[in-house]
């Protein structure tokens, strides 16, 4: 209980094992993947519980991520953590690379470029990352994310590199 308003400011964040979605990953492709969790077939990964993001909408080279901020993702200066703002935009583009991959593939972020145009605030309400494939190589690829809010207006934007990860041969 806040001392101030006395107002309960307190989460408690739970996640399913993530090693459901791990398991998936040899016999789907990404796309497959990441559809089943939109669907609500498996659970999502424990970060979209953590930072309260949504997959939204997936498509080859498209993902979209939904957010609502609170309270508890604020900084010092009253607005939403830069990170929380990175993270949701690393999430959609990561899942626009991954559903383009074949089952057996995986990927990291090899460089993340966030821009942040304005602060988000609980005022904001609900804000839309949307993340694209810009190229899709064979190993390197880029991609691209806005960060909106539902009359379009622009909060942060980012680029990043990514690397597929594909099982070694024997």
């Amino acid at each position: 209980m806040d001392e101030l308003t006395g107002r309960d400011r307190s989460r408690l964040v739970r996640w399913s094992d993530p090693s459901a979605l791990t398991d998936l990953a040899g016999t789907r492709s990404g796309l497959e993947i990441l559809r089943a969790f939109q669907q609500g077939d498996v659970a999502p990964p424990p970060i979209c519980e953590l930072l309260r993001m949504t997959l939204v909408d997936v498509e080859p080279g498209r993902a979209v991520f939904e957010l609502r901020p609170d309270e508890s993702m604020y900084n010092p200066l009253g607005c939403v953590q830069g990170g929380v703002v990175a993270g949701i935009l690393d999430a959609a583009m990561g899942c626009a690379l991954h559903s383009t991959l074949p089952a057996g593939v995986s990927y990291t972020t090899l460089e993340l470029k966030v821009n942040f145009v304005r602060p988000v605030t609980v005022a904001t309400g609900v804000v839309r990352a949307v993340g694209k494939l810009i190229h899709g190589g064979g190993t390197v690829t880029t991609t691209e994310a806005r960060l909106e809010d539902s009359d379009g207006t622009l909060y942060a934007h980012a680029t990043s590199t990514l690397m597929a990860l594909r099982p070694r041969s024997k």
